[in-house]
């Protein structure tokens, strides 16, 4: 006797929401979209608990000083607006059995972590406005908490906030990649840039149920 299994349920979807920046320009306020941010996601649901999960997402992400609440950054009237397109990978955890094969209602709270590919321009300020230095490459780490459930037999609808922390702090200008710009630099040079995603995602669900069998 052997055992086989089928293939286990797949999901594959949209994400549309917000995005908004945290770092040495602008507002310090962790959920705030002001841009639009949209993508595409796969998901590969190995277990009623646990998912693998695969995205593309691309947003502007924008700050302005004069929203930040903050004297000294009123003051010196800094703006930016930067180009985010990103490839993340991970694992997206279930606190709740969401069984999709099951008829009765699913939903559950959710976590995701992993890694994300990011494309970006790197900035440097000089006369008092944002120049484009260099299309550069990092490293980020996603957080996002959500809650799904399924609206009908095959559609999943989710809400969730999404924080990046990335490796680098030059998406808002304020630390330059580029030494020949090492005078230009300013703000907390020890803190790396965040962003914000905020929105929905909908998923359509296909394979079939995973189940083990003789033969």
């Amino acid at each position: 006797m052997t055992l086989t299994s089928k293939a286990q349920i797949h999901e594959i979807g949209v994400f549309l929401g917000g995005s908004n920046f945290i770092g040495d320009v602008g507002s310090t306020t962790y959920i705030a979209p002001n841009k639009l941010a949209f993508g595409l996601l796969y998901k590969w649901n190995r277990s009623p608990r646990h998912s693998w999960r695969f995205s593309y997402t691309q947003s502007t992400v924008e700050a302005n000083d004069a929203d930040s609440g903050m004297d000294s950054r009123i003051e010196r009237d800094y703006r930016f607006k930067n180009s985010i397109r990103e490839l993340t990978a991970g694992l997206e955890f279930d606190f709740f059995t969401f069984d999709l094969h099951d008829s009765k209602p699913q939903f559950t709270p959710y976590v995701f972590t992993g890694l994300s590919y990011v494309f970006y321009d790197g900035l440097y300020f000089r006369n008092g406005g944002p120049n484009k230095e260099a299309t550069y490459r990092t490293l980020a780490i996603p957080m996002t908490v959500g809650v799904k459930g399924r609206v009908f037999q095959n559609f999943v609808i989710g809400f969730e906030v999404a924080a990046r922390n990335t490796f680098k702090d030059d998406l808002d200008g304020s630390n330059p990649t580029n030494g020949d710009y090492k005078d230009l630099k300013f703000g907390n040079l020890t803190s790396k840039d965040w962003y914000m995603f905020t929105g929905v995602t909908l998923t359509y669900t296909f394979g079939e149920r995973p189940c083990f069998c003789s033969r």
